[in-house]
């Protein structure tokens, strides 16, 4: 099939063809390390059974423990650590209303986690009906409960592991207890819950000029970028908010 936009040159067309050649090899090699990654060993059975608490409809904080994340039928659970508290106070502010603007700003959320989140709630509908995602942070409960009202979240499920070593154990908190948007899924292997896979591009060493990008392909917001000739900002974050 043969593509053709109006007004463009044969100097254009002539290079998008080598392009498109490059899109189709990279689409090969996503699904083959997607492929690689269903292949993977079985992994480490977690250590404990980690309790978690959340608030319920009512915003009653209650205990809920891993094990009890997998849904009936359905055998891959995904966490998310979101960075709340976000343990840095750089040049982005906090939120400039609600109750959680009262907090002071490193134990606030973090704009790039809330910026990932914000996309993922739309999401966490659609993929729920096929595995189980939750959200952690290390921060309580009410608090995670009142973002959520304040930012108009509605689809995702928001844990505090404040009161376990769940954060420390899969690499999602430093030695010195920052936070780390760190990305993990476990599996359900019969009585058993076992590691499948980690976000460790989080850890690798980084290409000059860029981040880790260990959960990209999670990234709307960035990927799209990516379709425009300015490309990815190298001067410019997420915010909670914008003028």
């Amino acid at each position: 099939m043969s593509t053709v936009f109006p007004g463009e040159s044969t100097e254009y067309r002539a290079a998008r063809e080598r392009l498109l050649e490059q899109e189709v090899e990279l689409r090969r090699v996503m699904e083959a390390v997607a492929a690689a990654r269903r292949d993977l060993p079985r992994g480490g059975v977690i250590p404990e059974d980690y309790v978690f608490g959340e608030a319920d409809t009512d915003g009653v904080p209650v205990d809920v423990r891993l094990s009890e994340l997998f849904a009936h039928g359905r055998d891959s659970l995904v966490i998310y650590n979101f960075m709340f508290p976000r343990s840095y106070r750089g040049e982005r502010p906090g939120p400039s209303s609600g109750r959680t603007a009262l907090l002071p700003l490193e134990e606030g959320p973090c704009p790039s986690c809330v910026a990932l989140l914000d996309q993922l709630d739309g999401a966490a509908e659609h993929v729920s009906e096929r595995l189980n995602f939750v959200v952690v942070a290390k921060t309580s409960s009410p608090r995670l409960h009142t973002f959520a009202e304040e930012r108009g979240w509605r689809h995702l499920r928001l844990l505090s592991s404040a009161g376990n070593t769940y954060n420390r154990d899969y690499l999602g908190e430093t030695a010195d207890g920052s936070q780390v948007p760190m990305l993990n899924v476990f599996e359900r292997d019969g009585h058993t819950i076992r590691h499948f896979w980690g976000a460790e591009l989080t850890y690798a060493p980084a290409d000059p000029g860029q981040d880790h990008r260990s959960v990209g392909t999670l990234e709307p917001l960035w990927n799209m970028f990516d379709f425009t000739r300015e490309g990815r900002p190298a001067d410019w974050d997420e915010q909670l908010q914008y003028e």
